[in-house]
């Protein structure tokens, strides 16, 4: 049976498992929290198709997204990742990881979880957004604004209002599922 899917849900498998099984879900698990931060934040300027072909070898590269871990990568480490042709070399972005590993681990010291931290941005609401079409997006919204200035007051980099939205609708903070499409429907 054919599902509706979301407007820029194409029939690539990749697409679709991402589409059916995590766009949108809300998490409150610290781990996959992280690893879709890191993961924006490498899409920043590229497709996320792109990240989701490349996700097992980021995963791999980065220590199963081990936040601990990243936040305590060195010289050698950094230089090691600028050398994987499987992940996104961009030096800026590799450093990048290893500054918001060590940012998310302060907010996890303060807030106790990074789920508190984020979520409280909405008062743990969900925001369904309504009427999604292609027309009708948003890229960024107040909200992302918002979140984006607290990240970098907090030091993280590549986590601009465009990546943060796209974060938020990743992590189902923000439901932006296209009215006719089967999750919206559940």
């Amino acid at each position: 049976m054919n599902k509706n899917r979301c407007f820029w849900c194409s029939n690539n498998p990749i697409y679709i498992k991402y589409h059916d099984n995590e766009w949108g879900k809300p998490v409150y698990d610290d781990a996959l929290l992280f690893e879709m931060l890191l993961l924006e934040s490498f899409q920043a300027g590229l497709s996320w198709f792109t990240i989701l072909q490349k996700r097992e070898n980021f995963r791999e590269a980065f220590d199963q997204f081990n936040v601990q871990k990243i936040a305590q990568y060195n010289e050698n480490k950094l230089h090691e990742l600028q050398q994987n042709n499987e992940i996104i070399k961009n030096k800026l972005k590799i450093k990048a990881a290893v500054t918001n590993a060590q940012a998310f681990t302060k907010i996890q010291h303060e807030f106790g979880k990074f789920a508190t931290y984020l979520w409280a941005f909405t008062n743990n609401q969900i925001i369904n957004n309504t009427n999604i079409t292609p027309q009708n997006y948003f890229v960024i919204t107040p909200l992302s604004d918002q979140i984006a200035k607290d990240l970098k007051k907090r030091g993280f980099k590549f986590m601009g209002s465009t990546t943060v939205y796209a974060y938020l609708q990743a992590i189902g903070i923000v439901n932006d599922h296209a009215q006719n499409c089967f999750i919206r429907e559940q």
